[in-house]
């Protein structure tokens, strides 16, 4: 952020209420990108949205979604405003796969990156401490993770099953892996988990517009481009 951008937030802050501005300081003292979670082709936007809906209530900033046969949109009335505060990363097919790109960037980023799968060789959810940056991959409603995402995955992961049915909803899913990972790390944070400051400085300027009525008016006006 430049010198201009910094002033304009403090104009902003002007319009917001003292409540609403130590709320926002709340949850960007526990938002975190050491986690992160990627949605593989889902068929039911309800379901990814409700995922999204999961992500910021873990404080979980980034969500990325891998389109292949299906886009997706987001559903408000699933998320119930959650969009506006997390960051959504989309990969669709290109030069190559959709799942080599959003892979390739992840890594760029230095997380290792487990499927969740039930198959041979799947390490269960019991005995797995995300020791280092990690995104989980969340497959579809029919067939799960791809063939593709098994085989370029660090690893596997699973929750084990003691009914008839092979899995549970994916933001149930989610919602159980997140609340163990988060768990298991809080008891020994290592460094780097919260954001650094220039981070939550980037995601007050964008929240504060959100949140302003008329942001857009007040930029136009504020930088005289309107």
């Amino acid at each position: 952020m430049n010198a201009r951008d910094l002033q304009f937030l403090e104009y902003l802050k002007g319009y917001i209420t003292p409540h609403k501005l130590g709320r926002i300081e709340e949850v960007l003292a526990f938002r975190t990108r050491y986690l992160t979670v990627v949605l593989e082709d889902i068929y039911k936007p309800h379901n990814a949205s409700a995922v999204l809906r999961t992500a910021d209530c873990f404080g979980i900033q980034d969500v990325h979604v891998i389109e292949k046969s299906s886009s997706y949109k987001i559903n408000p009335y699933v998320t119930r405003g959650a969009a506006q505060w997390i960051d959504l990363h989309k990969y669709a097919d290109s030069s190559q796969s959709a799942v080599a790109s959003c892979f390739s960037s992840l890594r760029g980023k230095g997380y290792q990156i487990y499927a969740t799968s039930p198959n041979s060789g799947s390490v269960s959810i019991r005995d797995f401490f995300p020791r280092q940056k990690t995104a989980l991959v969340f497959g579809n409603e029919h067939e799960g993770v791809s063939d593709e995402v098994v085989r370029e995955a660090d690893g596997l992961i699973h929750i084990p099953m003691f009914g008839f049915t092979e899995s549970f909803n994916i933001s149930v899913t989610a919602s159980l892996f997140l609340y163990d990972f988060l768990g298991k790390i809080r008891h020994d944070l290592p460094e780097g988990f919260f954001l650094g400051d220039s981070e939550k400085q980037e995601l007050r300027f964008r929240w504060y517009q959100e949140i302003v009525k008329n942001a857009h008016i007040h930029r136009k006006k504020f930088f005289g481009d309107g």
